[in-house]
């Protein structure tokens, strides 16, 4: 079970500063990453890229109160815990991509009256759910926090470049091992494909939904 405390001790361990034993002890390690976290440090770590564990797919309906003056006929405001759009689609199973849509000041306009979003949360379920953080991404999240105290704390470019370099490794790190974990997928089938494949006998082998992506 990952707390506040494990990360910040995390985070000193890199800076090569002595543990807290709470999240109240007086001194000065604390208080900068108290400034950290306070300056959404994980929310910053957790638009760095798609983390499946923070992943969260919503239906939303268009906002009746407000009418977009021109363009797109529907209005729909993001949720509160949206960071990182992840797809935007037409349909529930997330089949059929929508391309156009406009993204734009806190909402999303197209001409549909229901969209389904898949996006990276900040959700207390999500992404600020330290328990389900894996430890490639709780690694980055510590070298992340260290890289914003260090110079503070040893006034040292030549440390500071240190896990500024590390911090770039372990986000890759965790990028790489976020992407094996997510599901082989099929490419979308435009209209052409999917009438074919209504004929799963055809000698030309009508039923073969061609390669695999992932």
């Amino acid at each position: 079970m990952t707390t506040q405390l494990d990360l910040y001790n995390g985070a000193l361990l890199h800076c090569g500063e002595r543990f807290l034993a709470s999240l109240t002890e007086n001194r000065e390690p604390r208080r900068l990453l108290d400034r950290v976290w306070s300056a959404n440090g994980v929310k910053t770590c957790l638009e760095e890229a798609q983390w499946n564990f923070a992943m969260r797919t919503v239906q939303i309906d268009y906002d009746s109160s407000l009418e977009p003056p021109f363009g797109y006929n529907r209005a729909f405001q993001k949720p509160d815990d949206w960071l990182l759009t992840s797809g935007v689609c037409a349909d529930e199973f997330m089949r059929e991509p929508l391309t156009r849509y406009r993204d734009e000041a806190g909402y999303w306009y197209a001409d549909l009256d229901t969209l389904y979003i898949r996006f990276v949360s900040s959700g207390l379920l999500y992404g600020m759910n330290m328990n389900q953080w894996p430890d490639s991404f709780r690694e980055f999240v510590e070298v992340h926090f260290a890289s914003k105290i260090i110079l503070k704390l040893s006034n040292s470019q030549e440390e500071l470049d240190r896990v500024e370099k590390l911090r770039e490794k372990l986000l890759t790190t965790a990028k790489n091992k976020a992407a094996m974990a997510d599901p082989t997928s099929f490419p979308a089938q435009g209209t052409w494909s999917r009438s074919r494949n209504r004929f799963p006998n055809r000698r030309d082998g009508g039923g073969n939904t061609g390669n695999l992506i992932g």
